[in-house]
């Protein structure tokens, strides 16, 4: 997947697009520290995730990103990582200058082509606080993907196709609004219910099969339901997890690294802090003393 991150004003590739503020697909092979600090949105931002696991905070309320969700923040919204941390996964996002009116209601610009009636039913829609993730919408990624690719190609017709595409964007999330009655998943239910199981004893030794039997499927099906939905395997998925836990605990305590290591499930100090060098950059030691990373 192409990674790259156009900003308005530092390069020519948004200069015929002053609505486009951002547009970026980042992939991270490493939890990025101090990255990711809730902060207001002062425009509408529209994140979707492409692979991994996310815990971010939403207008204070939390929720658990997987691939296939899009996150749509609006004017005067918070969002964020509790702890500033941005994890393993790779996420795209389009932030636009489209401002609220005192209505509430977006103001989306001359560039949209939606025709009045259409637009303001689709503002209206889309202006409504309601909740922020909608689920299952992959057709936002191929969207993604197609701007990327016009933008980067500068073909015959790009702005037109562009501004076509942020168009359709608006609409597919607007369609699924309607649609998206119950915020909750099937498939996130399975995982929150098998992350909850997991969090109550980090310190046992989980296999492959029990975890599989806590989410009531068989071996091969689930690690192929993790692998779709988080894009980790079944032990990259736990050590994840692992790790976020590690994160709260070096922060929030006096307890020793080994303490730490072995209550959320690593066989010794060492490993633990490969593990965690591995996935942060930093050594357990090294995350705790640095005086930044104090709440």
């Amino acid at each position: 997947m192409l990674q790259f991150l156009y900003l308005q004003g530092a390069t020519n590739k948004l200069a015929l697009f002053p609505h486009v503020l951002e547009l970026a697909t980042k992939k991270n092979s490493s939890i990025q520290l101090q990255s990711f600090a809730e902060k207001k949105s002062t425009n509408l931002v529209i994140y979707y995730i492409n692979e991994g696991r996310f815990e971010w905070l939403l207008d204070e309320k939390a929720h658990v990103l997987f691939p296939g969700d899009v996150v749509f923040i609006l004017p005067g919204q918070k969002f964020g990582n509790e702890k500033g941390i941005l994890e393993l996964g790779t996420i795209s996002w389009i932030e636009l200058n489209i401002q609220q009116a005192k209505n509430s209601e977006l103001i989306l610009g001359k560039w949209s082509k939606l025709s009045n009636p259409e637009g303001n039913a689709v503002r209206k829609l889309l202006s409504l606080n309601s909740n922020p993730v909608l689920t299952k919408l992959n057709q936002v990624g191929e969207i993604f993907n197609a701007i990327s690719l016009e933008i980067h190609n500068n073909e015959l017709g790009f702005v037109t196709r562009v501004n076509h595409l942020i168009d359709e964007l608006i609409i597919k999330i607007a369609r699924h609004r309607t649609k998206q009655n119950n915020p909750s998943r099937d498939f996130s239910k399975v995982f929150m219910n098998l992350e909850v199981a997991l969090r109550k004893d980090l310190s046992h030794q989980w296999s492959v099969e029990e975890m599989a039997a806590i989410a009531g499927m068989g071996i091969t099906l689930f690690s192929e339901r993790v692998k779709n939905h988080t894009g980790f395997t079944p032990i990259n998925y736990l050590i994840n997890i692992r790790i976020s836990e590690a994160i709260k605990l070096l922060k929030k305590n006096k307890e020793s690294i080994t303490d730490i290591a072995l209550d959320i499930g690593f066989y010794s100090s060492q490993h633990f802090s490969t593990t965690f060098k591995k996935l942060t950059g930093y050594s357990p030691g090294e995350f705790r003393k640095n005086n930044s990373f104090n709440e």
